[in-house]
């Protein structure tokens, strides 16, 4: 079997690495080799964090594939993501090191059920998380992240009827902050929504002088009892910004390496879910790996590929959230 064939099965190209190489220096000559840029979410495992150029929320990570002059786009976060980055530069190489690399919020809203959704509501706009396909874009009036969804709401009239999708708790949570009445799409983040409120409490109980924060995709019975809800980078920035030395952290569990690297004398604790598990990783997120990275920049495959028809419309409602954010200053 070749290697192209092993990638269709298995998302990413499996090839023995002589164990002795190092990957840092590897992966460094061959972003210069092939003029590449590596973009990575923060909820990737540390070693990616530390290799890549920009680390973000979809905010950041759109606004910077929107911007760079690199031939090529290393990935390192889910198969929506990369495909915003090749619906704003066409014209390069989009990598993605696993193409198995989900999301479990984008599976909640297949395209053909939001469209017999949206087709009721003919007089709504139709607001989507970035979380999605590329798909659903293009059925798209305006994207929004979540560190701009209260504000893209609060920029427009307030008569304007709205479909927000796909995800309910976000969705909820920008409606209460705004006062609008937003006709929601059932659909949710399989990482958000396990965590336990109970448990919460009971770690609260233990560590009285913890600041609680928490990621607007989670429900709304643990936002109740948050001291700051935020995107990735919203959160991140309160634990540097805030006189707190313990926070209880209430999203993927990868954003707490650069919490701990920004603020060395903090201690962060991950939100426990409802059931058994440690941790609160993303499973599609930590499909990922150095190892698939390296490999995934030496072939330069897998490559992500959008119709040119779905690039031309999922652009203008992702443009008009990078105008809005840029008049906004977010």
């Amino acid at each position: 079997m070749n290697t192209f064939e092993e990638l269709n099965i298995k998302g990413f190209i499996d090839e023995p690495i002589d164990p002795t190489l190092d990957l840092f220096d590897e992966i460094e000559k061959l972003k210069k080799e092939k003029n590449a840029v590596i973009l990575a979410h923060y909820y990737q495992e540390p070693d990616i964090q530390d290799i890549a150029d920009y680390i973000g929320d979809s905010l950041g990570l759109s606004q910077q594939a929107a911007k760079t002059d690199a031939d090529v786009i290393v990935f390192a976060g889910v198969h929506f993501m990369a495909e915003t980055a090749k619906i704003l530069s066409p014209e390069k190489k989009v990598l993605l090191p696993d193409l198995k690399a989900g999301c479990s919020l984008s599976d909640s809203c297949p395209p053909k059920l939001f469209k017999i959704f949206k087709d009721k509501y003919p007089d709504h706009l139709v607001i989507t998380y970035v979380n999605c396909t590329a798909e659903l874009k293009a059925m798209s009036d305006i994207v929004c992240t979540s560190s701009n969804a209260v504000q893209i709401v609060e920029s427009l009239p307030k008569d304007q009827k709205i479909i927000f999708g796909p995800d309910r708790n976000l969705g909820r949570y920008v409606a209460q902050k705004t006062g609008r009445d937003l006709v929601l799409w059932n659909g949710a983040c399989m990482v958000h929504e396990i965590f336990s409120q109970q448990r919460i409490l009971k770690l609260k109980e233990r560590h009285p002088n913890a600041k609680f924060i928490a990621h607007p995709e989670c429900e709304d019975a643990v936002l109740q009892m948050a001291d700051y809800i935020g995107s990735t980078t919203g959160l991140l920035n309160y634990t540097i910004k805030n006189e707190a030395t313990e926070f209880i952290v209430a999203t993927e569990s990868g954003i707490i390496h650069q919490m701990e690297k920004s603020n060395p004398d903090k201690v962060f604790i991950p939100a426990p879910p409802n059931n058994s598990c440690a941790c609160n990783d993303c499973p599609h997120m930590r499909r990922n790996t150095l190892e698939k990275l390296y490999l995934c920049l030496k072939n330069g495959l897998p490559e992500i590929t959008v119709p040119m028809d779905i690039i031309e419309k999922a652009r203008i409602p992702i443009e008009r959230m990078l105008d809005i954010s840029a008049k906004l200053g977010l």
